[in-house]
């Protein structure tokens, strides 16, 4: 923010909808934000709340709040009434800013997070609703107290999606991002002519932290509300838009829009992503058909969040797409600034570079969180033996790159064979008619367990269970294929896009039984 405000104060900073801030007007706006929350009371230490979809008021979250000392939380805005009463409790939190489509849930659940001391209305109007804009018009810009601030100092509380348990809140501290911020830039390198589409939720790990990527080199910022492809094609071209963040899945729904939807795509678009292994069918389609560029990166919430690029080397120039889009499915190695990477076995021994034997990626170093936010016990089962465990089954190839072949707790034990989902579904992503597929362990009296597929079909596309069969019987291992198939409109996901598998194998004995 300092070296922004002196060298780029007239560029560009924002675009949302109609409004349009250079970074002097932006940056005035952060601090008069700073000015009024220090005018309400908070103080270094405090946390204070945000549920919004990409707005600028919600980047300015990332300024106002942490230069005054404060903790920002900000809050997944898929999540339930129930799952925010809960992270507005643990976090206790004393100011809360949500946007007009979500006043009316923070009411209902108000009453019972008693630390909450002030609510503030990015958008829209209630009555016991702070307006956001009348306090930043009444605040002085110049009056902000800046307090010293160290860099373990904590700058977010990100919360866990909690498929499976409570949410549990990882404490990012200023280095933590700032070293991420560093490492992005390192492998992803940006700079002030780069205008960057906010794809991403600002709140997933603090939008893998480009809500101050952009603003270190200068670049401009440009919100997306919603994923919508004809919103989103259409923000790319008017905008010049030359990179963005994305999910996996939301990949594949920019790979899968009609031509009508596209329009006359720019080419040369920079894309990371992150979140999910993505399928090498996805990467071939938005490298060949888009002439997009894909980064592939790999990292957790708990890292803040980068562990791993698949950096690319001179020798992929020369692989056909399909091979080429394969080794970009990789997790690869580490970032420069992040720290050590391991994949180790039960032992905590470094698995061999062969390409098959499994692991547990464990990382250290710069970009780990300080801990797990009121939760000492979860923090040291996450950080046995000073690793962070991720949880993550891989291999490590001969060129030393990490490839994931599953979580642990998706790995599929068939007849005493491992089977990775992943792999299983990279394979299936190439049939023409599946857009999206997640494969799951089903209860088999022969084998114990063997593999079963969730297929959403392509649009303007079918293939029946025979036909997929005999699909995957060609392109792997028998014992790999799936044993049975449901056709579904959609995969339920996490309100960060990913797959919820567990909900999927809740109801697999239902399925065994038709």
């Amino acid at each position: 923010m300092r070296r922004t405000r002196r060298l780029y104060a007239g560029r560009e900073a924002v675009v949302d909808g109609a409004r349009r801030l250079t970074y002097a007007q932006f940056f005035e706006r952060c601090d008069r934000w700073s000015a009024a929350l220090q005018r309400l009371g908070v103080r270094q230490g405090d946390r204070v709340a945000y549920i919004s979809p990409n707005t600028a008021a919600n980047l300015e979250s990332f300024y106002g709040v942490p230069q005054i000392g404060a903790v920002l939380v900000p809050i997944n805005f898929r999540l339930n009434a129930a799952e925010v009463r809960y992270i507005l409790q643990h976090s206790g939190a004393s100011v809360v800013c949500a946007h007009a489509d979500y006043l009316e849930m923070v009411d209902g659940i108000r009453g019972e997070c008693p630390a909450i001391r002030h609510a503030v209305a990015l958008e829209g109007t209630r009555d016991g609703w702070q307006d956001y804009e009348e306090l930043l018009g009444a605040a002085d810009a110049a009056a902000v107290e800046r307090p010293a601030i160290a860099e373990q100092d904590l700058l977010t509380i990100n919360y866990t999606s909690g498929t499976t348990s409570r949410p549990k809140g990882v404490m990012i501290t200023h280095r933590n991002a700032y070293m991420n911020v560093v490492g992005t830039l390192l492998h992803f390198p940006l700079t002030c002519r780069d205008r960057y589409l906010w794809t991403l939720p600002m709140f997933h790990a603090n939008g893998w932290t480009f809500v101050w990527i952009m603003t270190a080199v200068g670049g401009a910022h440009v919100c997306l509300r919603q994923v919508d492809p004809v919103r989103a094609f259409g923000l790319i071209r008017e905008e010049s838009v030359t990179a963005l963040c994305a999910a996996p899945t939301v990949l594949i729904t920019l790979a899968n829009a009609s031509p009508e939807v596209r329009g006359d795509v720019p080419r040369g678009v920079r894309v990371m992503t992150a979140g999910a292994p993505p399928a090498a069918a996805t990467i071939e389609r938005l490298e060949v058909e888009l002439g997009w560029e894909l980064l592939h990166v790999y990292g957790l919430t708990e890292t803040a969040p980068f562990i791993t690029v698949c950096e690319p080397r001179p020798e992929h120039d020369g692989l056909g797409p399909e091979a080429r889009a394969a080794v970009k499915a990789r997790q690869g190695v580490e970032l420069i600034t992040s720290g050590e990477l391991r994949v180790v076995d039960d032992d905590d021994n470094e698995v061999p570079p062969d390409g098959e034997t499994l692991g547990e990626i464990v990382v250290r170093g710069n970009v780990v969180m300080q801990g797990y936010y009121d939760d000492p016990d979860a923090t040291a089962r996450a950080m046995r033996g000073g690793w962070f465990r991720s949880g993550d089954a891989a291999v490590v190839q001969p060129d030393g790159y990490v490839e994931i072949r599953d979580r642990f707790k998706d790995v599929i034990i068939s007849g005493g064979e491992n089977i990775s989902s992943i792999e299983v579904e990279g394979v299936m992503m190439r049939h023409p008619a599946v857009q999206e597929i997640a494969v799951v362990g089903m209860p088999d009296e022969k084998w114990g367990e063997s593999p079963h597929a969730f297929v959403v079909p392509a649009a303007g596309a079918s293939a029946s269970a025979a036909e997929l069969t005999a699909y995957a019987r060609e392109q792997m291992a028998h014992f790999k294929t799936p044993r049975s198939f449901t056709f579904v409109d959609q995969l339920p996901k996490t309100a960060t896009g990913k797959i919820q598998k567990y909900v999927l194998r809740g109801g697999r004995r239902a399925i065994a039984t038709q």
